[in-house]
């Protein structure tokens, strides 16, 4: 396991701000036991921040007619539904919900080219509020792969105040590699043709990079 790049400042800062509070707690703080659980509340919140960082070691899944999950989480969505960005045609939406324990890292579902790539401002909804989708920050991504397109939305939440994408229009990109990430709980959004054929069910927990979310 190693840590991902999008964390350096984050835990630099939180280090620093542990190595303070306790530092100052055990020399200003008579009481042992006070002085002891500080340190413990502190370390759990270090070691949870290292943790949200995390990128595991994993076999990920490389397969041409496949389209992979781009984010750890929890399928809450699977409609058909009017696109609102970009297509103009109906579409399937697939949703997963990220929480603050997830893998964070997003990767690229398919391999192709990058034919549209869009930052939105916007609000910070709960990510599983219906709205999130249309009035969350949010970065869009479309991928032209097999002769089709598909749309992966990231999403900000309540918690999550920044969205990274790596991403330009023209771009060439690998199947599994990163896309991108998105702080502290989030979702993310697909829009898939009518045809695709869904491998996933409301309630399953995908991992990014690994399971199969639906075929072309």
């Amino acid at each position: 396991m190693t840590l991902h790049r999008e964390g350096r400042g984050t835990i630099l800062t939180v280090t620093l701000l542990v190595a303070f509070i306790n530092g100052l707690t055990f020399t200003c703080v008579t009481t042992p036991w006070i002085s002891f659980l500080v340190a413990a509340v502190s370390l759990l919140f270090w070691i949870f921040i290292l943790s949200f960082f995390r990128i595991p070691s994993r076999k990920l899944t490389i397969q041409d007619n496949a389209i992979i999950a781009p984010a750890d989480g929890e399928v809450v969505v699977i409609e058909e539904v009017q696109a609102d960005e970009y297509f103009t045609d109906r579409r399937i939406q697939v949703s997963i919900f990220m929480i603050p324990f997830n893998v964070h890292v997003n990767r690229n579902p398919v391999s192709g080219e990058v034919v549209y790539s869009q930052y939105h401002p916007g609000k910070y909804l709960v990510a599983w509020h219906p709205k999130s989708s249309t009035e969350n920050e949010r970065h869009s991504v479309v991928y032209r792969a097999q002769g089709k397109e598909i749309l992966v939305k990231q999403i900000a939440g309540a918690l999550a105040k920044r969205i990274v994408n790596y991403l330009q229009p023209g771009q060439t990109v690998m199947q599994t590699e990163e896309m991108g990430f998105i702080k502290f709980g989030s979702r993310v959004d697909l829009l898939l043709p009518l045809d695709a054929k869904i491998q996933v069910k409301m309630g399953d927990k995908p991992k990014g990079g690994v399971t199969v979310i639906a075929r072309l």
